[in-house]
């Protein structure tokens, strides 16, 4: 089976995207499933993850009806308040939908960059770990150092870090993204999606070469164990289009690519982590 991890799907008119007023114009518009599935057929993607756009538990139930509208969508990543003094009864409730499959907040757009820190998140994240729940981290390099105190203090934490954490592919910095990475696959229960990269290139310029550093960083560190194919659609819009995103990392690996490894980057490895057997028989 074939599995994209990471994709999107939202509607203007519902008006809790906080990022959506300086977002760049094609995003700026209804994505649903009828979008996305020419570029699914076209791929052979057979089931995707969509992944919360939104910190409000409103997102969270429209993604979950939408879920449970689409076979194609194997699961959903969506947002709790995890300081709430009633998380561990929302996220138990929550839990009872199988569509539900994972938990993320929006670190990147938290003013506090420790916020992963507060006692009553780390709380909250280790009810996630008890209950052996995959969590997404959605990071720039920054938050690292906090996310590592939190693998620290949460071992048991099955996490995936979204986007390869978002470095700067648009200058060529490696550093310290680079150390920090190779830090966080330390933790065999972390993952990494090689995802939403296209959009931290030059929008209008970017090249394979530009990302290849990057994809080898990643597959050296965690191996093709404990990576996963994302879209980022339709966020990867702002600099190119979904056959453009899957194209560019399979020419980039295509060296390194075998059948098994195809298998585990573009579906097995995500079926693991997120737990999707059931979905994966269907």
């Amino acid at each position: 089976m074939r599995i994209d991890s990471h994709q999107h799907y939202w509607k203007v008119g519902r008006g809790d995207y906080h990022w959506m007023a300086s977002a760049a114009p094609v995003l700026h518009r209804d994505y649903l499933p009828s979008d996305l599935l020419p570029a699914l057929l076209r791929h052979g993607i057979q089931k995707t993850i969509l992944v919360q756009a939104a910190q409000t538990v409103a997102e969270t139930d429209f993604l979950l009806k939408l879920a449970a509208e689409d076979d194609r969508v194997a699961g959903v990543v969506g947002w709790l308040d995890m300081e709430a003094a009633d998380f561990p009864a929302q996220f138990d409730r929550y839990r009872k939908n199988p569509k539900f499959i994972a938990l993320r907040p929006m670190l990147q757009d938290i003013p506090d960059d420790r916020w992963i820190l507060r006692p009553n998140v780390l709380s909250a994240l280790k009810e996630v770990a008890a209950a052996d729940f995959p969590f997404d981290f959605l990071t720039y390099p920054r938050h690292l150092p906090f996310v590592l105190q939190v693998l620290d203090a949460v071992p048991h934490l099955r996490a995936v870090i979204d986007h390869i954490s978002k470095p700067d592919i648009r200058s060529g910095q490696l550093d310290p993204w680079r150390s920090l990475i190779s830090s966080i696959a330390r933790h065999a229960n972390v993952y990494c999606k090689l995802s939403g990269m296209i959009t931290e290139a030059d929008h209008r310029s970017w090249s394979p070469h530009d990302l290849l550093p990057y994809v080898n960083h990643v597959i050296e560190c965690f191996g093709f164990e404990r990576v996963m194919f994302g879209s980022d659609w339709p966020v990867c819009l702002c600099a190119g289009s979904y056959d453009q995103v899957i194209n560019v990392l399979r020419e980039i690996l295509a060296a390194k690519l075998d059948q098994e490894r195809e298998a585990k980057l573009f579906g097995r490895n995500a079926i693991a982590f997120y737990k999707l057997d059931a979905e994966a028989e269907k």
